[in-house]
């Protein structure tokens, strides 16, 4: 987790909607999202202080830090945030680009290099059902609006922009709908 290389080149997110800004639901979310995706660990600040994760411990330096394992098996460092936009909550789990990059040389310096498009859906994809998995068990905790994956989406949202770039999960009277990035 000290390592500053892990933490380069940006974050491939999941980002859920919560609605409405309510504190004892985005501490819920906070709470759910580490257990559902399995992640060990819950440091925050420059001398990485082992808490429980929350939205207490959020208010501390904003970030949350862990490690997590990926389905490929590979463990990793992962990160955490929640913010505010709008009066509306968002909760993120985010894996840094450096780290994903020391498992898997295709990532590289995605997504600014040549391989940034269609390309990368060959370690995307698998990487966004997984985090739509994760996404989905916090559904049954902790109802959201939708959840966004890919890089940096929490701009998209700010934006208003969903250029196909990420993926969507809604969900449905009858399930979920899964919408895998296209781009």
């Amino acid at each position: 987790m000290s390592d500053a290389e892990n933490w380069c080149g940006g974050f491939y997110e999941l980002l859920l909607e919560l609605g409405a800004t309510d504190d004892l639901r985005l501490d819920r979310a906070v709470r759910s999202l580490w257990r559902a995706a399995g992640v060990r660990e819950c440091r925050v600040g420059p001398d990485l202080v082992e808490v429980a994760p929350g939205a207490d411990a959020l208010a501390v330096d904003g970030h949350l830090r862990g490690t997590v394992t990926l389905p490929s098996g590979d463990r990793v460092v992962c990160g955490g945030y929640a913010h505010r936009y709008d009066s509306t909550d968002s909760v993120e789990l985010y894996l840094p680009l450096g780290a994903l990059e020391r498992i898997d040389r295709r990532i590289g310096g995605y997504p600014f290099n040549d391989r940034g498009g269609v390309e990368s859906l060959a370690w995307r994809a698998p990487l966004d059902r997984w985090l739509a998995d994760v996404a989905i068990r916090v559904y049954d905790e902790v109802p959201f609006e939708r959840a966004l994956i890919g890089f940096e989406v929490d701009e998209d949202v700010e934006s208003g922009d969903d250029p196909g770039r990420a993926a969507r999960l809604l969900p449905t009277t009858d399930g979920w709908d899964y919408r895998p990035a296209t781009t």
